[in-house]
């Protein structure tokens, strides 16, 4: 299975730069780190939102969780870097009862996957 309706998936910019690309996010900062030696940066965060919908396009859902406000999904898999190194990601989506378009939540390494 994929994800559904991929073509209407919302990426919160603040999400990413404000969150996972921040170094100075207490609790974002070991992802941005991990993130960074991926070559994502801050300052460029349409780059990591690409290669984010690029893992949800190449990935089938690794897990379904349905909740009273909606659906959860998990997908495992590869992101590849810009630094040409790639590494496995667990990424979370979330579809609101009602809506159709899957939104963001996080992203996270598996571990020990980096290569």
């Amino acid at each position: 299975m994929r994800l559904p309706n991929i073509d209407e998936v919302y990426v919160p910019e603040a999400k990413l730069s404000g969150y996972l690309l921040a170094l100075d996010h207490a609790s974002g900062r070991s992802k941005a780190l991990f993130l960074n030696n991926l070559g994502f940066r801050k300052d460029q965060p349409g780059v990591l939102r690409r290669a984010l919908l690029q893992h949800a396009a190449d990935n089938a859902v690794s897990s379904v969780q349905v909740t009273p406000f909606g659906v959860k999904y998990l997908i495992e898999g590869e992101i590849s870097g810009l630094t040409g190194t790639a590494a496995a990601i667990r990424s979370v989506w979330f579809v609101e009862t009602g809506e159709r378009g899957p939104r963001f939540v996080t992203a996270y390494p598996l571990r020990g996957t980096q290569r």
